[in-house]
Formats: C-alpha cells, sequence, structure tokens
C-alpha cells in the first residue's frame, strides 16, 4: 500500500480508518509533515466546471440509443409526463436539436433538445467556457462497465478534441455512485481506457502530475458502501499511479456527521485536493453566509493544516425551486468562497438540467420554453436574464478568485448585456456623463467583452478571463471613469485627479462603445472614430 504525502491526524485514525492503514504505514503518515497549498495549475488558482457530458437522444447515432438522462422512460421522447429535466437549454445557440414530445416553445418554434454525442455541441460547450473564463472541465464518469460505457468513451473523445481546439483542460472525475466492484473496476478502467487521455495536450495537470477525480467516498448512505480501507486503496492506487488526486466529499466530511460516515477523516485527508459537495445543502445567500462561518472557515484552515488544496462548490441554485435570485445566490457563494481562501472553485455544475442547477444557456424566458410544460425560465422571479448570463457571472467569479477584480460583495455582473454602471442607453454603451466606480462594468451586446474599472484602480478589457488592453492604471488609486460631454473618456482618483484619459476633449456628445468584435470605441455624433483600444478581430 503506497503512503500518503499527508498529514494523518490522530483522531482520524479511529475505527475503520485505522484499519485502513498498516503498522508501519500509519507511523510513516503520522510523522509525514504536512506540505504547502499547491501553486497555481490547471485546478489551483483556476475555475473547474463539472460536466456531466451524457445527454443523447433517440436517433444521434450514439450506442446507447436512447433519450439518455433527458426522460424518464429514456426509450421514449420526453414530454410532460416523461420528464427528467428541471430546466430548458437555450436551443439556439445549437445547429442540431432533436425533436421531442412537448408542446412548441412560445415562441411556436419546435421543442428540441441537445445530444452530448453530437461533437458540434460539445465543441460549442467547450467554445463557451473559453469565452467565461471556465478553465477546466471535470468530465463525470461513472461505472462505464454497462450499457452506458460506449458512450461515455465517445463522449470522453469529443471532449479532448473540444478542449483542444478551445484551450481548454479537462480531467476524468470517477462517480463511484451505485459502483458495485468500484475498488478493482475503477482503476482497471484508468488503466486500460482512460489514462491514454493524460498524453493530450488539453488534460489537466496539477503540480506536474495528471488530475483524477474520485465523487463519493464516504456519503451515509447506501449508495456509497465501501468501507474506509477500500476507500484509501484507491486513492493511494491513483497517486502510486503518479496522479494528483481530487476529491467529491460530503459537505461534512471533517468532523463526520450528517451527510459523512465516521471514521473516513483518513480517506478525505489522503486526497491531494478536497472539494465538499453543497447542493441541496444551501438555498440561499443566508445560508451561504451561514456555512462560510460554520463550515468553511473550519474547511479551509484543516486543509491548510494538512497540505490539502480546497477547492469548495458554486452553484447557481435550482431554478425550479427559485433559488437564484438572479444571481444574487450565485455571487454570494463565490464572494465567501474567495474570502474563505480557497485553492480553486468547483462550479456544479455546468450542464445539469436534472438538477437545474447549470450554468450553460438556459431559456431566458417563456418564449423559449414549451408551453404547458410547467418549466420555468431565467426570468421567473421578474428580472430579465440572457440565456448566458450565469456563464458570465461565472466569467467575473473567476476573475475575483484570480484577483483581477477586487473582492466585493455585490453582484458586478448585469443580468443582460450591456452596462452596470446604469444610465446607458444600450447594451455596451457609455453614453454622454456615465460613469462606472470600482467593480463596475460595461459588456459588449454579445456578453464576451468586459471593460471593467478593477478595485486596483485599472480600467481593463476582458474576454473571459483574458485582458486585451488596459489602461495602465492600476496602483494609481483610479475609482471612477467616466465618459464626459465634451467626449474625453477619463479614469479620476477620489480627489478629482485624473489618472488616464482617451484625449478625444472638444467632441461634445461623443459616446463609447464596447463592441462584439471586442474592440472598445468612442464614436462622435457624426459616427466618426475618435478612438479605439485596437483590439477588434475577436
Amino acid at each position: 500500500m503506497t503512503v500518503s504525502r499527508r498529514t494523518l491526524l490522530a483522531s482520524a485514525l479511529a475505527g475503520s480508518t485505522v484499519a485502513a492503514v498498516g503498522g508501519t504505514e500509519l507511523i510513516s503518515a503520522l510523522t509525514s509533515s504536512a506540505s504547502a497549498a499547491s501553486p497555481a495549475g490547471d485546478v489551483v488558482g483556476k475555475i473547474t466546471v463539472g460536466y456531466q457530458g451524457w445527454f443523447a437522444c433517440i436517433g444521434d447515432g450514439a450506442p446507447i440509443n436512447a433519450w439518455w438522462h433527458w426522460s424518464q422512460n429514456e426509450s421514449q421522447a420526453p414530454s410532460p409526463s416523461n420528464n427528467n429535466l428541471k430546466a430548458w437549454p437555450d436551443m439556439t445557440i445549437y445547429s442540431a436539436g432533436y425533436q421531442t414530445a412537448y408542446a412548441n416553445f412560445g415562441n411556436g418554434s419546435a421543442a428540441t433538445l441537445f445530444s452530448s454525442y453530437d461533437q458540434s455541441t460539445v465543441s460549442k460547450h467547450f467554445s463557451l467556457m473559453a469565452a467565461n473564463g471556465c478553465d477546466t472541465a471535470a468530465l463525470q464518469r461513472f461505472d462505464p462497465n454497462g450499457s452506458e460505457g460506449p458512450t461515455r468513451n465517445a463522449v470522453t473523445a469529443k471532449v479532448n478534441t473540444a478542449a483542444q481546439a478551445n484551450g481548454r483542460k479537462f480531467y476524468i472525475m470517477y462517480d463511484a455512485s451505485g459502483w458495485t466492484n468500484m475498488k478493482t473496476e475503477m482503476p482497471a478502467d484508468w488503466t486500460n481506457v482512460m489514462s491514454q487521455y493524460t498524453s493530450s495536450s488539453a488534460y489537466a495537470h496539477q503540480n506536474g502530475k495528471p488530475v483524477v477525480g474520485i465523487w463519493g467516498f464516504g456519503f451515509n448512505d447506501a449508495n456509497h458502501p465501501w468501507s474506509a480501507a477500500d476507500c484509501l486503496s484507491v486513492v493511494q492506487w491513483f497517486q502510486s499511479q503518479g496522479c494528483y488526486v481530487m476529491g467529491g466529499v460530503p459537505t461534512y466530511w471533517r468532523t463526520g456527521v450528517s451527510d459523512s460516515r465516521s471514521g473516513y477523516l483518513g480517506v478525505y485527508s489522503a486526497f491531494n485536493m478536497i472539494s465538499p459537495w453543497m447542493v441541496g445543502r444551501i438555498g440561499s445567500v443566508t445560508d451561504s453566509n451561514n456555512f462560510y462561518t460554520n463550515v468553511n472557515v473550519g474547511d479551509q484552515a484543516y486543509c491548510n493544516s494538512n497540505g490539502i488544496d480546497y477547492q469548495p462548490c458554486v452553484l447557481p441554485g435550482d431554478l425550479s425551486a427559485r433559488q437564484r435570485v438572479h444571481g444574487d445566490f450565485m455571487w454570494g457563494q463565490f464572494y465567501n468562497m474567495v474570502r474563505v481562501g480557497a485553492q480553486g472553485i468547483y462550479i456544479s455544475m455546468f450542464d445539469e438540467y436534472g438538477e437545474g442547477n447549470q450554468i450553460l444557456n438556459t431559456a431566458a424566458t417563456s418564449a423559449a420554453v414549451p408551453t404547458g410544460s410547467g418549466l420555468l425560465a431565467l426570468d421567473e422571479d421578474g428580472t430579465a436574464c440572457s440565456a448566458d448570463y450565469y456563464l458570465r457571472l461565472t466569467a467575473d467569479g473567476g476573475r475575483m478568485l484570480k484577483g483581477q477584480l477586487a473582492l466585493t460583495a455585490t453582484r458586478p455582473t448585469s443580468p443582460e448585456p450591456g452596462t452596470t454602471g446604469g444610465g446607458g442607453t444600450g447594451c455596451g454603451t457609455m453614453a454622454v456623463n456615465q460613469t462606472i466606480t470600482v467593480n463596475q462594468s460595461i459588456l459588449s451586446c454579445d456578453g464576451r467583452f468586459t471593460l471593467i474599472l478593477g478595485g486596483d484602480g485599472n480600467l481593463v478589457l476582458y474576454e473571459g478571463s483574458t485582458a486585451l488592453w488596459s489602461a495602465g492604471t492600476a496602483g494609481k488609486a483610479g475609482v471612477r471613469a467616466t465618459m464626459q460631454g465634451d467626449g474625453n473618456f477619463v479614469v479620476y482618483t477620489s480627489s478629482g485627479t485624473p489618472v488616464w484619459a482617451s484625449n478625444t476633449a472638444g467632441n461634445n456628445g461623443a459616446s463609447l462603445l464596447v463592441q462584439n468584435d471586442g474592440n472598445v470605441v468612442i464614436y462622435s455624433t457624426s459616427g466618426a472614430a475618435l478612438w479605439s483600444t485596437g483590439t477588434g478581430g475577436h
């Protein structure tokens, strides 16, 4: 048995955990020194999204030949009486869709759904990840030894292709739920099938090692029955193969109560990274704040003391339960997880329409939802939200994690592309005398480009999490940027001292536009371009 480099606290080595570690290994484990948190890599310092990739439709050519995860009876098309989803995807972004048995959308269009088996679908998903600061995808892999296996294998290959094409990383995240022979079959699957992907330029590495995720060890239910000894042996086997192992663990992993079996702290401490599950645990900002105080702070302290990277979950909220509050619920979690000092953030989930917790493009209004379905759209609370809103919100959360956006409890992202500073006349526009202050931004109409005045005073243009241009005002105490009535765009300190200007004064009535091609341009009232960032062509 390979010994973990983690320190195993004596309190963790009670009951079945003690049985998991032999005499010599116990001494080694107790005397090993804890390492510091890992440096930035493909999961540390990054936004990771949980990617199911498990939707299929009859007629898409997938080996499973079913409405996989779209309906309860997968041999029949999804319908109001054969439903397995809590939200409807925005189908305008897909080149292929499959007819369901639902009534037409509110706008009269046919009610179609996408298939994860189509390369065009997976490529679109990874393109959206790239545009919205999602660095790494954790591809979920359940027991592949049944009828689902061939389709899961095919989707993995498509994910590899899409990740390479879009400059994203991915890793295999095994979900042990219901996997009876997990102890032997999971290592065999890695050896015989999945390990081949570690040579891909798109496969995630951390600390120079390929990343593998394992979700489900220690959960206190019949679907996760394995002993602590068996779980620890699997974690250590992957580490013996040179892997950095991330663990999706119970919410109360550290205390071994509620959703966690007791006596598994040694298993959890063996992971290189810990990501406690939060879906179903919180449903409001107040819940998140309480968890921050009572759970997250202690979790982070334990991880820091034991050389474990901490990657808490952030979720948009179950749309069907009206948890989202037009983004305030999700932003409250981003704020709490960044201020606790997390080494990374795991988004639960990218494409989980079955739980209603997806950040991927979702029907914005009832016009894009089947009539009579009872499903809600993103505007369910009366606030209009663009279909890609939660992707854009994730991009801003990622910027805050990476220090590109000052820590703030105030959500900076507009539910609709356009201004967050107020007073604009249209999306992407700064009108005459309009001002943005620290952490406020102007978004292009397609939501891909953000001009933001950061917490360090720097005025920066981003595409996703990539900076395209800056005014070079970091550290100069800029607190507001104003599109003045005389046509000059100026960054000022709190005392009114200008620290940067576009030098376009003398053009009364000029306005600024963050364009969909990535260029920021100041136009005169006659439409002449007066100044630009020179970043067009995106």
